[in-house]
């Protein structure tokens, strides 16, 4: 099964440099502005701390991470832990480490025989990045020895079905379809027998895109794992969300209405590359404390990055 930990090695210096380059515009957005505010202040006083929370606000960390910050950071003052500007920020980097140190939990496969196939279903938007991240996913995987298969469950775009079985045919892992149309829930329902037969480790099960206010679709994913459990009462054994960060404060509405509609378990968070909007993660934390599993930042394979709470923290809020 897999199991949830921490981890315990931090990144190496080359990792954190390109994680740093790949977060420019975030950083730009948090840490620079915070950087520039503060440098320029003498004193602390109101104005100052009107402005460090427009910055927040304006970053994407959200009405409720912003006010849980400037209490923090009000608390810190008022008992003089906190008494000139340059204190500031290492207060704030701290707080947002304790945002997201919670969330930072790593999948490792142990799977017993009795577990398998260990069921992975992708939910989120249209143009999240669900099938792109599936793809890479499954090489991970892949990679690190595990038999795994594919289910092509969102039936509604032909296009979908074709983009991930050239990832089955890139990854040399199959993949499990029926025509467009059909019974997502049929497709898995496929796909968990050919995968019990063929003895394979991990299924990751892709789902059509869906706005989250989408009753309708919303029910059928409710359907979609009622089906698997039928054939694993266990499984799903992780409910992934996939959202793009450059939705701002609408990956976080996303994330509550699938939580409330399929208990979500995981969430992976792409497009932070290129966006100034990574600041919607700490909000993520901060409301629904749901595991962070990996966050996207580049098309490469290699930038399917698993969640490090420090590296992240430093990459869009270094100290210097």
């Amino acid at each position: 099964m897999f199991k949830f930990f921490r981890r315990k090695t931090a990144e190496t210096t080359d990792h954190q440099r390109a994680l740093t380059q790949r977060l420019a515009a975030s950083q730009d957005n948090l840490g620079r502005n915070l950087r520039d505010l503060l440098h320029q202040a003498e004193r602390i006083d109101d104005a100052l701390l009107e402005d460090l929370e427009a910055v927040m606000l304006g970053a994407d960390l959200g009405v409720t991470t912003t006010e849980r910050i400037m209490q923090a950071l009000q608390k810190a003052i008022a008992s003089k832990l906190i008494e000139a500007p340059a204190a500031i920020l290492p207060a704030i980097q701290a707080e947002l480490f304790d945002i997201l140190e919670p969330c930072e939990y790593y999948l490792d496969l142990e799977l017993e025989q009795s577990k398998r196939p260990f069921v992975i279903l992708v939910v989120g938007v249209n143009g999240a990045g669900k099938t792109t991240t599936i793809g890479k996913l499954a090489r991970r995987l892949k990679d690190e020895g595990l038999q795994v298969m594919l289910a092509a469950g969102d039936t509604f775009r032909a296009a979908a079905v074709e983009q991930l079985q050239a990832w089955g045919a890139r990854n040399a892992v199959p993949v499990i379809a029926q025509q467009t149309g059909a019974d997502p829930a049929a497709v898995i329902f496929d796909a968990m027998q050919s995968a019990v037969a063929k003895n394979i480790d991990v299924l990751i099960a892709d789902t059509a895109g869906r706005l989250h206010t989408q009753d309708n679709l919303m029910a059928e994913l409710q359907k979609v794992r009622r089906v698997i459990q039928r054939q694993n009462a266990s499984a799903p054994h992780e409910v992934m969300l996939v959202v793009d960060a450059s939705t701002g404060q609408n990956a976080l509405n996303q994330a509550r209405q699938f939580n409330q509609a399929v208990e979500l378990t995981g969430i992976t968070i792409t497009k932070l590359d290129g966006t100034a909007r990574g600041g919607v993660l700490f909000a993520i934390a901060n409301e629904l404390r749901i595991p962070i599993r990996f966050v996207g930042v580049g098309e490469q394979l290699d930038d399917l990055r698993s969640f490090d709470a420090t590296s992240f923290i430093n990459a869009i809020l270094p100290l210097e």
